[in-house]
Parts: structure tokens; C-alpha cells; sequence
């Protein structure tokens, strides 16, 4: 039996059953009727268990994810995913804060950089524990990180115990890198940039689900969006593509698409939030969702140059439901971020409160660290990618968002330091579309052209 990741049911359900319970369903009912089967719980960090499951287990996996699918969630009022009835709940929603001539090139050109540059440095720690990450960085005397992760003296005894992540050592460490490597942070604003180009600013959830079936490789699609996809080829249509058993429509995949909805939006971060909006909800929903738009509108804040990180932050809260898991964690964290002076004591904290409940990839611990490292660096660029890494959790995603705002924050490609955007060599490699290859500088060319449609 072929062992597809991130779509099995026996897998699914031990995700779903942690989200209803996240999400104020009461799923113990259910959940012991799979213990009782000899179902197991969700693989900690692959996609897929080690040995199949029987034909009836399989079964009696769907059954039951159907059957969570309906119980009646206690957070539905504070927690909707229409647009309208988030916007109800917003008091606040922004009002357009600077001038859309601010997206110049070059700052777009900063945000790509930055966005690589977080994600790469990301890489070959990704779905390490915490303790892992501070003890490789601090065998090569890189702790507090201050620069790429490197191979070189670290004690074997140490790799064997916390290799790195097989996919991305060979590209990712600092010895390896050669331009910038394949990776979904990067894939998903190229795949939003074919989506700009071909239907404006007005594009549906729909155009995003045909650019996906037409340009993106369903093998560099995971959790969420595998899921998506996979409901499209059997037929369904946006908003169900999200919710059909699809136990990780609250994890980080929306927010790591939501980019480019804020850099062609300069100064209206209202209208970035709802574009982040009609893209999330092919795949998510709630918090999944406002992840989204929190990252969409802090960027469109952000690429004005007339602000700093806090008001971009606080900016970015006004399209987050304030009584909504993510708002709470996201409040919560920056709150750390101002009261601790040492970095690893907010993500101690962080980790204290989330690690327990929520899976390494869920949108609202990641969403928090990345809050946390920006504010903690005041925005710095080299402050904000190692601290976003340096927490753990997804750390390639996180070190991609932070790096992309910083980046929009520092406004030029220059600002950024040589042994960050060096390696990089000015070239992206991507399955996505007529891109591989690309420049950064060219992307932002393109990019900038997006700002400029109704």
C-alpha cells in the first residue's frame, strides 16, 4: 500500500480530534471509540504512520472524521470564517495608513530577500525540538544565532542524536548554499504572483484553486493545502476544499501565502487583509484564516516605510477577531517580548503555553513567535530572522514571514547584511511555473507591476 503523507485517514484523525478540542468541539466520545478500535494518535512530525492501517481502521476513520466534522463548536460566535462576520467583530478594522507609492522596487526587493533569507536559515532545523536548535547552534559558537547554521564542528554524537533536517542540509547549511533552494514558503508568493498576473486584485478563491491545479505540483503541497487539493480532484468546491476532513485548516499554511497580498498593497492594509482572505479560505478556516490576514495587513503596513514594527503589529491585529485563540496568543506574546529582556526566556514561556496543545505547524504558536521576534528586535532584520528561528516550531516558515517584514522595514536590498543575501547569488530554484531561476530583483519588478492595477 502506497504510504501517502498528510491525506491517510488513520492519520488524519488524531489531528482532528486535537483540533476539536482546540476549538470547542468535545470530541472524547469519539475519541475512545478509535482507542478502542486500536487506532493510534497522529504521527508526531511526518505525515504518515510507519505501517498501514487495515481496511476497516481506514474506514472507521473516515466515518469518524465525518462524524467530528458536525459536533457543534462552543467558539463559533468569536471565531467565524466569513469575511462579513469578521469584520463585525473587529472594532477597529484599519483604515488605509500611508501612500501606495511607498512599494517601491527596492523595498520589494528587501522583502524577497528577507523572505529567503528567514526561510533558509530555517531549513535544516525544521521539525528539531528546541533543546535540538540551541544545542547545534551552540556546538559551533552560534548562539544567540547570529548567522546560517553550519555543519562544521559539531560533535557527532550530538548529529546522531538531532540530525538535521535530510532534505535541506544539503542546501541549507551555510557550507551547501548556493542560491536559494525549492522550498513551499518561496513556491506559494510565486503561485500568488501567477495569480496577480492573471486575474488582478479582484481574483476569487476559485482562480486561486485553477492556478494550483495548472502550475503547482500537488508533491510540493503539504498538510492543508495537500488536503485542498486533493478535495478539489474528487470535486468539491471553495470553502468546502477547507473544511472536508481536513484537520490542519488552522496550521500555518495560509499565513505563508499571505505575502504578496500585503507588498501590492501598500497603506491599505484592510484591502491585503481581505485579499489574504480569499486565498486562505481555499484551505482554512478561523485562525488558519486570520493568520492570514494578520500577516497580510502587518505587511502592507510595513511596506510604506512610515512606520515601525509595534504599529505594524497592532495594525495587523485590528482584522483578527480580538477574542480569537490567535488574537490572545499574538497579544500575549508580544507582551513577553516587552517584559524579557532575554529572548529564550519569551520563547520558553511561549513554549510553556503552547507546545503542550498544538502541533509544531499550528498558526497560533507560530503566529505568536513571529510577533515575539519582531518586537523583541524592535524590527531589526538580523534580530528578527534569528530570533523568529531560534523559537522553534516552524522554523522555516517563521524565519520566511519575519524576514519578509523586516525586510519591507529595512527598504532596501543594501540595508541587508552581505553574509544574509550573498549566498543567495540573486536565484531562486522553484517548480512553480517559468520561474526557476529568477532573480529577486526581477521578482520585484514583477511584483511592483501588481501595485499598480485597480
Amino acid at each position: 500500500m502506497l504510504r501517502l503523507t498528510w491525506v491517510q485517514p488513520e492519520d488524519l484523525i488524531g489531528h482532528e480530534l486535537r483540533q476539536a478540542s482546540q476549538d470547542g468541539r468535545e470530541p472524547k466520545a469519539i475519541a475512545a471509540r478509535w482507542k478502542a478500535a486500536g487506532g493510534q494518535e497522529a504521527p508526531l512530525t511526518a505525515g504518515a504512520s510507519p505501517t498501514p492501517a487495515s481496511r476497516y481502521l481506514r474506514q472507521l476513520a473516515r466515518d469518524l472524521l465525518d462524524e467530528l466534522a458536525d459536533l457543534p463548536s462552543a467558539l463559533t460566535d468569536d471565531e467565524p470564517t466569513d469575511l462579513e462576520r469578521i469584520r463585525s467583530l473587529c472594532p477597529n478594522w484599519p483604515e488605509p495608513v500611508g501612500s501606495r507609492a511607498a512599494g517601491a522596487p527596492q523595498r520589494l526587493e528587501a522583502a524577497w530577500l528577507g523572505r529567503a533569507t528567514g526561510c533558509l536559515l530555517g531549513k535544516p532545523v525544521e521539525k528539531l525540538p528546541l533543546e535540538a536548535i540551541r544545542q547545534l547552534a551552540r556546538s559551533t559558537g552560534n548562539w544567540p544565532l547570529t548567522t546560517y547554521f553550519t555543519a562544521r564542528g559539531v560533535p557527532e554524537e550530538l548529529l546522531s542524536t538531532h540530525p538535521w533536517n535530510r532534505r535541506s542540509a544539503t542546501t541549507s547549511l551555510a557550507e551547501n548554499i548556493d542560491g536559494m533552494p525549492e522550498d513551499d514558503d518561496l513556491n506559494y508568493p510565486l503561485l500568488n504572483l501567477l495569480v496577480l498576473q492573471r486575474h488582478g486584485n479582484a481574483f476569487t478563491t476559485m482562480d486561486v484553486a485553477r492556478t494550483w491545479l495548472d502550475d503547482l505540483p500537488a508533491g510540493r503541497t503539504f498538510t492543508a493545502e495537500r488536503i485542498a487539493y486533493r478535495n478539489l480532484l474528487s470535486g468539491l468546491e471553495p470553502p468546502h476544499t477547507a473544511r472536508h476532513r481536513n484537520p490542519f485548516r488552522e496550521w500555518i499554511g495560509a499565513l505563508i501565502r499571505a505575502d504578496v497580498h500585503g507588498w501590492t498593497h501598500p497603506g491599505n492594509p484592510a484591502a491585503a487583509a481581505e485579499q489574504a482572505h480569499r486565498d486562505a479560505t481555499l484551505t482554512h478556516t478561523a485562525n488558519g484564516v486570520y493568520a492570514a490576514m494578520f500577516a497580510a495587513a502587518t505587511l502592507a503596513t510595513a511596506a510604506t516605510g512610515e512606520h515601525d514594527i509595534h504599529t505594524c503589529l497592532r495594525t495587523g491585529l485590528t482584522v483578527v477577531p480580538p477574542r480569537s485563540r490567535l488574537a490572545r496568543a499574538v497579544r500575549h506574546a508580544v507582551r513577553l517580548a516587552q517584559e524579557h529582556s532575554d529572548f529564550d526566556t519569551v520563547v520558553d514561556a511561549l513554549h510553556a503555553t503552547h507546545a503542550d496543545t498544538h502541533h509544531w505547524v499550528h498558526a497560533v504558536p507560530n503566529t505568536a513567535l513571529i510577533a515575539a521576534a519582531l518586537t523583541h528586535a524592535n524590527g531589526d532584520f538580523s534580530g528578527s530572522v534569528c530570533r523568529a528561528v531560534s523559537g522553534g516550531w516552524d522554523t522555516d516558515s517563521n524565519g520566511a514571514t519575519a524576514g519578509s517584514i523586516a525586510g519591507l522595514l529595512a527598504g532596501h536590498p543594501a540595508a541587508l547584511p552581505d553574509r544574509w543575501t550573498a549566498p543567495l547569488k540573486n536565484r531562486l530554484a522553484t517548480s512553480v511555473g517559468d520561474f526557476d531561476g529568477i532573480g529577486f530583483d526581477a521578482l520585484a519588478h514583477l511584483t511592483h507591476r501588481e501595485t499598480r492595477r485597480p
